[in-house]
């Protein structure tokens, strides 16, 4: 590590409430938005972990409402596992560390935020799901979250990322850059096009059931992968919920629906073999029962019902999101070959298919286990 960037470090980690000698600041992680750091010092003897993180500002504007978010959530959680008489709640909760003026973040001369979260030792995340235990766990986890914060007090989360899960925005973005057209790409993906184009009456399901009253507003994660996970090495226990840069007002719905999108999937995001992709059942029904057995307990009907209409919709918007960017030059999402976002649109539009003609599978797994 250079040695001014060792120095912009070690000045912002000494803001921060944490004692001892930072032994090391190496980089850490897979993740490709925000600036992340495994901190080591010797405290009194013993080394102890943290995370240090840089708040990525082009993706998320307004980083110290994002963090008044976070600070919220996880002190709410907090509260409710203490209420509940449940241990190790430094391992089911991400802890923040709070600066020297008592703020969950740090400011440095830069103007950027920073934040850093106590490492939650004897666990790991994992990219891919391997087994439906793993399945189970993870949605187990997120039910989990939703449920600990389903009585959230005060005002309304701010929305850290606006119109986030907003289907019909994202359809209208396609259509102003198909009509743009800035790249001349649009004839090259016309059947993709008239995929899209063939469900438009069906992308504001869940908004029109909400704007009636018939879906409640929850406080959600929406990025619920399995990475965003920690994984107790021991008990295969889904431990603790993390990267909770997205949690604000959403649906239930969306949250169990992307963690389908991503969970089900017979092969990668970006697969060009399409005879490959299809959503698995039987994860499919491991995740159902994860979920339902933590957030079931305060899932209204309509909300049940409407778990398998998320995961086709929140797939499909995945899909709108790719082949905008691609019609746009490739500018949001990282490419690492030509047409690769038009592969990740090929591969989700394939995923929403097969999950139209399993629906009537996964709502009977949701009857059955509701």
């Amino acid at each position: 590590m250079r040695a001014h960037v060792q120095h912009s470090l070690l000045t912002v980690i000494s803001q921060f409430q944490v004692y001892g000698d930072c032994l090391a600041t190496p980089r850490y992680g897979s993740g490709h938005i925000n600036e992340t750091y495994a901190l080591t010092f010797n405290q009194s003897g013993a080394p102890v972990r943290y995370i240090l993180q840089r708040i990525n500002h082009d993706v998320f504007r307004q980083p110290i409402p994002l963090m008044e978010n976070v600070a919220r959530v996880t002190a709410h959680a907090r509260a409710r596992l203490s209420t509940n008489g449940s241990g190790d709640i430094s391992r089911r909760v991400l802890t923040l560390v709070p600066s020297s003026d008592g703020k969950p973040y740090v400011i440095d001369e830069e103007g950027a935020v920073w934040r850093m979260y106590l490492f939650i030792e004897g666990a790991r995340t994992y990219d891919v799901i391997e087994t439906d235990r793993q399945a189970r766990a993870a949605a187990r986890a997120f039910g989990e979250y939703q449920r600990l914060l389903a009585d959230l007090p005060g005002v309304r989360l701010h929305e850290t990322i606006p119109h986030f899960h907003h289907t019909r925005r994202r359809f209208g973005a396609l259509q102003r850059a198909i009509d743009a057209d800035i790249c001349n790409r649009a004839a090259r993906v016309a059947s993709e096009i008239a995929f899209a184009d063939a469900r438009e009456a069906g992308i504001d399901a869940l908004l029109a059931r909400q704007a009636h009253g018939e879906l409640p507003e929850r406080t959600t994660h929406n990025d619920t992968k399995l990475n965003n996970v920690m994984i107790d090495d021991q008990t295969s226990e889904g431990l603790c919920v993390i990267d909770l840069d997205t949690t604000m007002p959403g649906l239930a719905a969306y949250d169990f629906g992307d963690l389908v999108r991503t969970a089900t999937a017979a092969a990668a995001e970006d697969e060009q073999n399409l005879d490959k992709v299809c959503a698995r059942m039987d994860m499919f029904e491991a995740l159902a029962e994860g979920y339902l057995s933590t957030a079931g307990a305060f899932l209204t009907p309509p909300e049940r019902e409407s778990l398998t209409v998320g995961a086709r919709l929140i797939t499909l918007e995945n899909g709108l999101r790719f082949l905008t960017d691609y019609l746009q030059g490739d500018v949001y999402f990282k490419t690492s070959r030509p047409d690769h976002n038009v592969d990740r649109a090929r591969t989700q539009f394939k995923m929403v298919e097969s999950m139209e003609a399993q629906l009537d599978t996964m709502d009977r797994i949701i009857e059955r286990l509701g």
